[in-house]
Formats: structure tokens, sequence, C-alpha cells
């Protein structure tokens, strides 16, 4: 009975949490001229490749596609590896004072992202990083930075200092340590916390909103914000389908990742 019940419980949640996927479909899938808030609810055409190419053709979303690409690949590739980096610095080369440099990186995280807009923007304005690719890889790397680091020391500190040691031993350099021995160890927690980020610079709005203006330069989401403003000159269904276009690369992502992503979390144990 108990069995029944939870099952019950979570079909219910599941049904719930796939409405706004549903939706979402459902009206991308519609004419512009078809489409209507009363039956919102309801199936009515197929327009949906149409819509999706309408999108591209208004927006300028091509453009922002291949620069979100950009970003959610470099930046999280950069994070990861120097989260990994300070985590293998911590735990293995036993940093003088290690505790303390890791509440200092894993202080980013502490304060708010909206606290810290206003002086980007005037930070980035200043130095002629605004409105630019490397400004924007530059950001991303900083704010991912601090949850690798974090992740990465966790997943180091269940690694035996016997391995360690025992490298030295053989004449190892620290380079090569990390290198060959800690890096291919921590592949699984490496790939679950490089998409965790990419997924995260992926969907990011705000920051573009901040820090970019031009096409080739905005994140994909902040462009279809663009989209739905007085000015943007899409019709709803229109967006909608640009949403789902949008989304489909994290979805394929996780769906092709899915093994890796939960041998990472459960190696890291955070």
């Amino acid at each position: 009975m108990s069995r029944i019940l939870r099952t019950s419980v979570l079909v219910v949640f599941g049904v719930i949490w796939l409405l706004p996927v549903y939706l979402l479909l459902i009206n991308a899938a519609k004419s512009p001229l078809t489409f209507t808030s009363t039956t919102s609810w309801v199936p009515t055409d197929f327009a949906l490749f149409s819509n999706i190419a309408d999108a591209l053709q208004l927006s300028g979303l091509g453009d922002s596609v291949w620069s979100t690409l950009l970003y959610a690949l470099v930046s999280p590739a950069i994070a990861v590896l120097v989260g990994a980096a300070a985590g293998f610095a911590i735990v293995a080369l036993r940093l003088k004072h290690g505790f303390a440099w890791f509440v200092v990186i894993f202080g980013g995280t502490v304060f708010p992202l909206q606290m810290v807009l206003l002086p980007l923007f005037d930070g980035y304005s200043r130095v002629g990083l605004f409105d630019t690719q490397l400004g924007m890889i530059i950001i991303y790397t900083a704010i991912s930075i601090p949850f690798s680091a974090f992740v990465m020391r966790n997943f180091f500190t269940g690694v035996a200092h016997n391995v360690f040691e025992a490298a030295v031993l053989d004449g190892a350099t620290t380079w090569r340590i990390f290198t060959r021995l800690y890096l291919p160890m921590a592949s699984s927690a490496l790939v679950a916390i490089f998409i965790l980020q990419a997924t995260f610079v992926w969907n990011d709005l705000l920051l573009g909103l901040t820090l970019s203006q031009s096409d080739d330069v905005r994140p994909i989401v902040t462009t279809l914000a663009g989209m739905q403003s007085t000015y943007g000159g899409a019709q709803l269904s229109t967006v909608l389908a640009a949403g789902v276009l949008v989304s489909l690369p994290t979805v394929v992502l996780f769906l092709f990742t899915q093994k890796f992503f939960a041998r990472g979390l459960a190696l890291g144990q955070y």
C-alpha cells in the first residue's frame, strides 16, 4: 500500500512538473495568426519550425547561439581546471592555511549576483571590457570557480594522501601527479561540475543584460528576452518557439552525459 501511495505521489508531482513543458510545446507550435490565450491549453495547429525560422530571422538569435556556445564551453572548462588545481593544492599539497584559502575562494558565492552588477558594469566600462566576448568569458569563469573549487576540494579529501606520497617517492613532479593521477581519478566529478556550470552560463540573463548589448556578444537568453520587449517585433508563439530552441542544447547535454553527471555527484559527496 505504501509503495502504491508513493508511486501515485511521484506521478502527480511528475505531471505537475511537466505541465509547463506541455504548455510551452503546444503554444510554440501554434501559428501567430491562430494563437490566442483562450486556447492555450489546447493544440490547434503545428507551425513550430516556421516559428523557429521567424525567430532566427527577427532576433539575431543565430549570432547569440555561437557566442553563448563559446561562453558555455570555455568558461566552465577553465573554471573546472582552476577549481581542481585549488582543491589539489589545499588537500594534496597541504597548503599552509589551506582552509582559510578555501574560505576566501568560496566566499565568492556569499554575495548575491545582483549586488555586484553595478560595480561590474562600472569596472567593465572603464577598462574596455563592456560588450566584448573576452569580458563575458572572464566574468563567467570568475563566478564558476568557487563552486568548482568547493566540489574538487571535497573530492580530493576522499583520496588517500598515500597516493601523493607514493608518487613523490617514485620521482614524479607535482605537475605530473596532478595531471596524470589526480585529474584522471576526478574525471567524473570534473564532468559533473562542467555540466552544471555550462548550464548556468547557457541560461544566464542578468550578466548578459548588464555587460553586453551587441547580437554577436549577448548570451542567447538575453536575446530571447529582447524578443519579448515592445520593440522586439515577435509574436508570443514565435518567442516560445525560440525558447524551445534555446532549451534543446542543455537537454541534449544532460541526456548524453547523465551517467557521468550522476557518478560525479556521488563521488563529490557535497
